[in-house]
């Protein structure tokens, strides 16, 4: 069979732990014995992260803006913990997903992998819900610090035309945690035009939720923007027979837990953290939940929306077999091939992406299946629980016959 040839690389964005060892099992099973695959390659573990002084991962973001695409398997991202693991580390990184997104202003969308055999925990989900994740600031770009003694905190802008604008935090009377965040106008505008836009795209509803109640300002702002650039979008959602509507994020929860999904709920950086988390779970395992940060400019980076599974990673050291779940890596990789195919004119490229997944879904509704899916299956379906290998084997032969 002749290779599938490329014209244009994908940036290729290798990770950590027992995801790194499945990234390189997917390239060699799933995709080289069919693809002549370009990629501009980044290795983004950590301790090369480390001795690039995260430089690596900048010049990866830049790459992906210059040609379009990128797919990127799961990173570390230091605590204290991984701090003690890792002696080498220099220093704590800041989250490697979290410098690319705010380097390319994109939003994060994503989605569950649903089968018939896994019925959602949340028995009236019919349709998968997508979470539209704000990809700058908040926490992820917040700064922190602790006191000991009684006292005041204050903070202050100072504006380049030399104006000051001063508000007392609080005073304490005693020892006490401090946290400032923030957020910019430019990057919620973009949050909130590739949110109306996927929803055309996807011909979905949008929902947004913050909580203007008690963050009046800060996440008033948020609600206003979207309003502010809606009427750019409303025409269109109107013929489309679209609803978009705002809610406070508690409201939202409980809208979300009583519908019958098929729509997109957008969220602020954090709260699209923990949602999405909360949906994926729901709806089966963390390693079925597919995730692509999409820009203003339509660059696009298709990764895991888990992370890199280092209790599996450990076994794997000892050289035990694991079952670990491939299959978020696996459609990051076919997610990244179909864009690239579609975007460079190659329908061989898109469709093989198309297969791969098919053949993805087609093993699994054989009942072969990572041991995190096993007890998850209702009656009247039979499952067998495979290690990581003998599930991407299978996944392998059905590819085999469709491409054929």
């Amino acid at each position: 069979m002749e290779k599938i040839r490329m014209t244009t690389p994908l940036v290729e964005m290798d990770g950590d732990e027992m995801t790194r060892i499945l990234w390189q099992m997917i390239k060699d099973k799933l995709i080289l014995p069919f693809v002549d695959l370009k990629t501009e390659y980044y290795d983004l573990g950590l301790l090369h992260r480390n001795e690039t002084r995260d430089q690596v991962t900048v010049d990866a973001a830049n790459a992906t803006k210059k040609y379009g695409v990128a797919v990127k398997c799961a990173t570390i991202t230091p605590n204290k913990q991984r701090m003690e693991e890792y002696p080498q580390l220099t220093e704590m990184w800041k989250s490697p997903n979290g410098t690319i997104r705010s380097i390319l202003d994109g939003t994060v969308f994503r989605c569950p992998i649903c089968i018939d055999a896994i019925q959602p925990v949340v028995k009236n989900w019919k349709k998968p819900i997508t979470i539209a994740r704000h990809a700058y600031g908040d926490v992820y770009k917040s700064v922190d610090f602790h006191t000991e003694e009684p006292g005041e905190c204050t903070m202050t802008f100072k504006g380049v035309s030399g104006e000051e604008h001063t508000v007392c935090v609080q005073k304490v009377d005693g020892p006490a945690v401090w946290q400032g965040a923030h957020n910019k106008d430019k990057s919620i505008r973009s949050f909130a035009r590739a949110c109306f836009q996927y929803a055309i795209d996807t011909r979905q509803d949008l929902w947004f939720s913050t909580k203007d109640t008690i963050a009046k300002v800060y996440d008033g702002n948020f609600k206003r923007i979207f309003e502010e650039e809606f009427e750019d979008y409303k025409a269109k959602f109107e013929e489309l027979g679209l609803t978009y509507f705002y809610t406070l994020i508690d409201d939202a929860v409980a809208r979300v837990i009583r519908s019958e999904g098929g729509y997109i709920w957008a969220c602020k950086n954090y709260d699209g953290d923990v949602m999405s988390d909360m949906v994926s779970t729901a709806f089966g395992s963390l390693a079925m939940m597919t995730s692509v940060l999409v820009s203003p400019d339509g660059t696009t980076e298709y990764e895991a929306a888990h992370g890199t599974v280092t209790k599996h990673y450990y076994k794997y050291l000892k050289g035990e077999k694991t079952s670990t779940n491939p299959m978020a890596t696996i459609f990051a990789w076919s997610g990244a091939l179909k864009k690239r195919g579609e975007l460079d004119g190659i329908a061989a490229l898109t469709a093989f992406g198309e297969k791969l997944e098919e053949a993805c879904f087609d093993t699994l509704n054989a009942g072969i299946m990572t041991r995190d899916l096993v007890g998850l299956v209702e009656e009247g379906f039979t499952a067998r629980a495979v290690t990581s290998e003998e599930f991407l084997d299978a996944v392998a032969q059905r590819l085999r016959e469709k491409l054929a």
